[in-house]
């Protein structure tokens, strides 16, 4: 298969989505239906065999030489942030399926199942890594009583979709490798096709609402007033200022509702989001408690109250040094320059290395677009990754030598 073949079939996804004219699919989306019968289509044609799990995950198996052997697990998401890009997480699901194509009914002594994950994005109920944490065994009870904007719990989405919530039966897993766009600059700046990821930064997520006092804009003197969304500006100023000044660290408000949202009242509630990362944990924390405390004294000065939930606390991950020297090294055998980086954006290979050994291969971004229509890749990069993903199942079919 070409990288042109990938591509259009990346677009084939695409055109299924849950909003008119743009790339939407949350988590078990109407559309996501399509998606699987696309993908259980081509996972066949490659000698998959295709089951839906109790996370409604599509996987397919491609057997070994022999019976019950361990497998080398490759996969991404197919779920999407709203108004997306085609690529981000369904390139490396579609790539999988490549590489088991391109073997041609040729068995190696590991099996190779591919999962499309069911979610990954935190999109429908603010958590992300829904399909992943499946497979670890951390999506338990307190997530499947989560609800979307709907009152849908994760629990009878799932239901709704036809699967039952269950414990997932886990194989015998040799390592997890993931091939992903890069979603940022630093490949398409070198002029390089792909990079390999030493490491993902952790991850906090929170919700920080500030509770205030609604009331008349015209009646009410500036100096009586409980605004809740003036003081969620002065914390949000706060945000970029402290983010610019410790190295490393990016930090994000993503999104901010006023309550009650009309323009003549001042707002009595504001519920802003925050996204924070870098690649030591300890500098994370240090800025996490930095921002809650800044939150406290402006909600405090203002007869506020406020109320902070952390929706994620995701520690940064190592990727495996064995499996991504062996990376590094299929790379260098395509003839492609080696370039090693870490990973800005979160994966499911965060979640999936608490189980198994981890690699992941980046594909350069044109631009550095991502989360964007404009999102794009080239095809003799996807076909740079493809021969690289080849040269990898090479390497490690030579340990069992």
């Amino acid at each position: 298969m070409t990288g042109a073949e990938i591509i259009a079939r990346c677009r084939i996804l695409a055109g299924f989505s849950e909003t008119p004219g743009a790339i939407t699919r949350t988590f078990l989306c109407p559309a996501m239906r399509d998606v699987h019968h696309a993908l259980r289509s081509w996972m066949e044609e490659a000698g998959m065999t295709v089951s839906l799990d109790g996370a409604g995950n599509l996987r397919g198996v491609y057997a070994a030489s022999t019976p019950n052997a361990a497998r080398l697990l490759i996969g991404s998401h197919v779920d999407t942030v709203p108004n997306a890009g085609a690529y981000d997480g369904v390139l490396g699901v579609v790539w999988g399926i490549a590489v088991v194509g391109a073997l041609a009914g040729r068995r190696l002594p590991f099996a190779i199942e591919v999962i499309a994950f069911s979610e990954e994005e935190g999109v429908r109920f603010g958590v992300p890594f829904i399909g992943s944490r499946f497979v670890n065994g951390t999506l338990g009870p307190e997530l499947l009583a989560r609800t979307d904007i709907d009152g849908v719990s994760v629990a009878e989405a799932l239901r709704h979709f036809g699967v039952q919530p269950g414990p997932c039966d886990v194989a015998q897993y040799l390592a997890y490798l993931e091939c992903h766009i890069e979603q940022g600059p630093v490949l398409d700046a070198l002029g390089l096709p792909l990079g390999v990821v030493t490491a993902i930064v952790g991850q906090t997520r929170a919700e920080v609402r500030f509770l205030g006092a609604a009331n008349h804009a015209g009646t009410t003197p500036m100096r009586m007033r409980r605004d809740a969304l003036a003081a969620a500006g002065r914390w949000i100023a706060c945000v970029e200022r402290f983010a610019r000044a410790t190295p490393g660290a990016v930090a994000t408000v993503g999104s901010i509702h006023a309550c009650p949202g009309a323009g003549n009242v001042i707002a009595g509630e504001a519920v802003a989001t925050l996204d924070l990362r870098h690649a030591d944990d300890e500098a994370r924390h240090a800025l996490t408690a930095t921002l809650r405390l800044a939150a406290e004294a402006i909600a405090t000065s203002r007869d506020l109250t406020l109320e902070w939930n952390t929706r994620m606390d995701q520690a940064a991950v190592a990727c495996d040094p064995a499996l991504t020297e062996m990376l590094a090294h299929s790379v260098e055998s395509t003839g492609h320059q080696v370039y090693r980086l870490a990973s800005g954006a979160g994966h499911d290979a965060m979640i999936t290395a608490t189980m198994m050994p981890v690699a992941m291969l980046f594909v350069r971004s044109p631009g550095g677009i991502s989360h964007h229509p404009d999102e794009s890749v080239r095809a003799s990069d996807v076909e740079a990754a493809l021969a690289a993903g080849l040269a990898f199942l090479g390497e490690l079919e030579g340990r069992y030598a």
